[in-house]
């Protein structure tokens, strides 16, 4: 089986001394191609050099560029031309992580709003698909997509943790799905557990988010505590599960998905 990870913090300073032994044991997992999450424009900078300094071969590590929700209230006209520049960019494939979080609020919500328009414009005006960052804010990211859709190429919603009314608006709006080992926790992901069945194949794709969200049902657990991408096949196993499909039906589709979304080269089986 082959995994594509859509979403992994390599830029993360617990990873600073561990990245090539980290995607090693990620390759070694099955997990062959990984997007690296940008959430300011210096670390999408340096998610763009970790793409080129740690895969030579252009065929594993891509990456997004964007501004996160948490850091809207950085966002200047220097922002727009720095991830402009970005995201013309061979290993750049999505602008993100952007979006809504009306859960910690730690950037104003017009703040937010605002940097969410501007970034999408960015993808509207580049044709690239966006990577979607939202807590406790669906009925306005939902409000705010609807009127970019039409001219939008995809969407995904990352990491979505979302009840079923909000699943439903952003399937409705043709987006993609993003699932993490938030649905291993059985303190606060069950309810993903039926919602799961719901995400067309075509439209669902599987991301750890490292180093957050350490699968709960992993064992044995990481002395770190911290997640990594080797781990991507818990949540596989736990998304299948609760499917009722296979895990290698389930990671023939969601590496497709991913594939297709980011526009990733097919690699040949070793």
């Amino acid at each position: 089986m082959q995994l594509v990870d859509i979403g992994v913090n390599l830029t993360h300073p617990s990873f600073a001394h561990d990245r090539e032994a980290l995607l090693a044991r990620a390759y070694r997992a099955g997990v062959c191609q990984l997007v690296l999450t940008g959430t300011s424009v210096a670390d999408s900078e340096q998610a763009s050099m970790l793409c080129r300094q740690l895969d030579e071969t252009g065929e594993r590590l891509f990456a997004t560029a964007g501004v996160h929700p948490h850091d809207a209230r950085e966002w200047t006209a220097a922002s727009a031309h720095r991830l402009r520049e970005l995201l013309r960019e061979e290993r750049i494939r999505a602008v993100g992580e952007c979006g809504l979080d009306f859960n910690r609020d730690l950037s104003p919500r017009a703040l937010q709003e605002k940097a969410l328009e501007e970034q999408l414009a960015l993808a509207v005006e580049l044709g690239k698909p966006v990577f979607l960052h939202e807590r406790d804010a669906s009925q306005r990211l939902v409000a705010i997509l609807r009127h970019h859709r039409d001219s939008l190429a995809a969407a995904v919603v990352h990491c979505f943790t979302g009840d079923r009314q909000a699943l439903f608006a952003y399937l409705d709006l043709d987006l993609h799905i993003g699932i993490t080992g938030w649905i291993c926790d059985e303190r606060r992901g069950s309810h993903l557990h039926p919602l799961v069945r719901e995400i067309p194949a075509g439209r669902l794709m599987l991301e750890s988010d490292a180093p957050y969200l350490l699968p709960r049902t992993l064992r044995p657990k990481p002395r770190s505590g911290h997640n990594e991408p080797a781990f991507l096949p818990e949540v596989l196993r736990e998304v299948a599960r609760h499917r009722g499909e296979s895990e290698e039906a389930l990671a023939e589709h969601s590496t497709a998905c991913a594939r297709h979304f980011f526009g990733l080269p097919e690699i040949l089986a070793s």
